[in-house]
């Protein structure tokens, strides 16, 4: 793969992982429209690790207050300290956070695994992607009528496992090509009555899991799929990671205040005339 391909793949990766235009779409148009050759696994990896660096970065705080708060709930269950461990388990807003993640991620997992052998052919049907594309902006622009919440909505307390169970719903959903990972499970949030903050706060600590874990599946093709079975660490792949980094980076702390302003319906155009130029496309 030549330097500008991998420069190109990274910022088309860190500009559509976190802004709600879906990335798995744009690189499945990209491929169509501009006959580019799909990248290797490996580096299709590599991109996502930049992109999750870039969301460990960004919340750092918070995934580090979490880690915390189960190291301590872990370390009273160790020492037989049940009250303490009782205490935390229900009243640590952090421990609560972390298990609503974990409940979100289970029918994300689920639809993943589920839809996995059909992904490939649906990456393959601009009519399809273009369709979804347009789906996504559809419930982009719904999200203009949801006023902001008022600061106790904020809190974790109002935010109730099924909510997580809708939201990792939706984000299992999105593994279709065309519709936003990001904007689904934001969308999502914002209809369950959360916070504008807490929703994409949520959506993104979300991401993490989801991506560590469709990586790893990655990984086991590389390893055990002679068909996949090349690592090819070069100077390409450091340069798309690096980029995919840097540029998600940005497009994260740009998306937050937007979504923090309640603006992130203003993706909604450009989601329907891309879906409908590619349908248009699909069909000529």
């Amino acid at each position: 793969m030549e330097i500008y391909h991998a420069l190109l793949f990274g910022i088309v990766q860190g500009l559509t992982e976190f802004l709600p235009v879906s990335s798995s779409g744009h690189l499945a148009l990209g491929q169509y429209l501009f006959k580019i050759t799909e990248p290797t696994l490996f580096f299709d990896i590599s991109l996502h690790i930049g992109t999750l660096l870039a969301v460990v970065i960004v919340f750092f705080t918070t995934i580090k207050s979490i880690a915390i708060a189960i190291f301590n709930l872990f370390k009273s269950l160790i020492k037989l300290n049940l009250q303490d461990f009782k205490r935390d388990l229900n009243s640590s807003p952090d421990i609560r956070f972390a298990l609503l993640i974990v409940v979100a991620s289970i029918p994300t997992a689920f639809i993943g695994l589920a839809l996995k052998p059909y992904i490939d052919t649906l990456f393959d049907s601009i009519n399809f992607v273009g369709v979804m594309l347009i789906i996504t902006g559809t419930f982009l622009w719904f999200t203009k009528d949801i006023q902001k919440r008022d600061s106790d909505a904020s809190q974790i307390a109002n935010f109730s496992y099924k909510d997580a169970l809708f939201i990792g719903l939706c984000q299992g959903v999105a593994v279709l090509p065309g519709i936003s990972r990001s904007g689904a499970t934001i969308t999502a949030g914002l209809f369950c009555g959360i916070d504008r903050e807490q929703a994409a706060r949520f959506s993104f600590l979300l991401s993490i899991p989801a991506i560590v874990g469709a990586e790893l599946l990655g990984l086991k093709d590389i390893l055990f799929d002679s068909q996949h079975s090349s690592f090819s660490l070069n100077m390409g792949t450091l340069y798309g990671t690096a980029v995919a980094f840097v540029v998600g980076y940005v497009a994260l702390k740009i998306l937050l205040k937007i979504v923090k302003v309640g603006r992130i319906h203003l993706f909604a155009p450009y989601c329907w005339i891309l879906g409908v130029v590619s349908v248009v496309v699909g069909v000529l």
